[in-house]
């Protein structure tokens, strides 16, 4: 049985709109719908990749690169100097209700710590 498309790979086909701040080859950012900081951003892979765990040695690069672009857009949004957060949920203990590799950039306002 095929896997059900996911949401984020129809924004990646153009079948669902998005508020986009960025894209290349590998990925695509863009404004979280229900954002839980002033500047929320979620950044993928174009390619399906179900989680963090599901990614294999081959595609280090591609991690490596959606780190980096994290950086940029919190460059961009003028948020780099005072400070975000980037997270990658897991599984459902960890907080992940997209299976479709994900990080979430956050910012714009103090951030607590331990989260959840």
């Amino acid at each position: 049985m095929a896997q059900e498309e996911t949401i984020f790979a129809k924004i990646v086909r153009g079948a669902i709109p998005c508020d986009k701040v960025y894209e290349d080859d590998l990925s695509l950012a863009f404004r979280d719908i229900a954002p839980v900081a002033p500047t929320h951003i979620l950044i993928i892979p174009k390619e399906p990749l179900p989680s963090l765990a599901a990614a294999s040695a081959e595609q280090a690069d591609l991690l490596g690169h959606l780190l980096s672009v994290a950086a940029e857009i919190a460059r961009r949004e003028g948020v780099a100097e005072a400070g975000y957060r980037v997270v990658i949920n897991h599984g459902a203990q960890g907080g992940q209700t997209v299976d479709h590799l994900h990080l979430h950039l956050l910012a714009g306002r103090d951030l607590s710590w331990p989260p959840g």
